[in-house]
């Protein structure tokens, strides 16, 4: 019975959005029955500098605004970006993200999915991801 009363306060609470700028920061709810993150930085250890670094690469930058304005789901594995890149790569860089304690990761079988942790950024860092999703790409020729 627990499960379904999960699963009916799921279906009933709505994803949330934070007002920034560019546009809206997508915070989709938690589902029930999640496997657990990887390991990451507690909150009270997140460090500024350490985010900054890890957003100072492009693509990491890219990849942390896609997340805040486009998701679709709650998590996303690593092929949702469409990122040609090699998986060596792309692993490098998710775990980057992690370590600095931007996203949560965790496993689902093979594969691991990502999202930001909004909540948790913004009592540390109040305004940096409104930064982030306000951030316009430079155009690739």
């Amino acid at each position: 019975m627990t499960g379904q009363r999960n699963e009916e306060a799921l279906r009933q609470a709505p994803e949330t959005r934070t007002r920034n700028g560019a546009g809206d920061i997508k915070v989709l709810p938690e589902p029930p029955g999640l496997p657990d993150p990887l390991p990451e930085p507690a909150v009270s250890d997140l460090r500024l500098e350490t985010v900054l670094a890890a957003l100072s690469d492009p693509l990491r930058l890219r990849i942390v605004r896609k997340l805040l304005l486009e998701s679709e789901d709650f998590d996303h594995t690593c092929g949702w970006f469409g990122l040609d890149r090699p998986k060596s790569s792309l692993t490098h860089h998710f775990r980057a993200l992690r370590e600095a304690g931007i996203t949560r990761q965790r496993q689902y079988g093979l594969e691991r999915r990502s999202h930001v942790r909004v909540a948790d950024l913004n009592s540390r860092f109040p305004g940096l991801l409104d930064l982030v999703a306000d951030w316009t790409p430079p155009t690739t020729d």
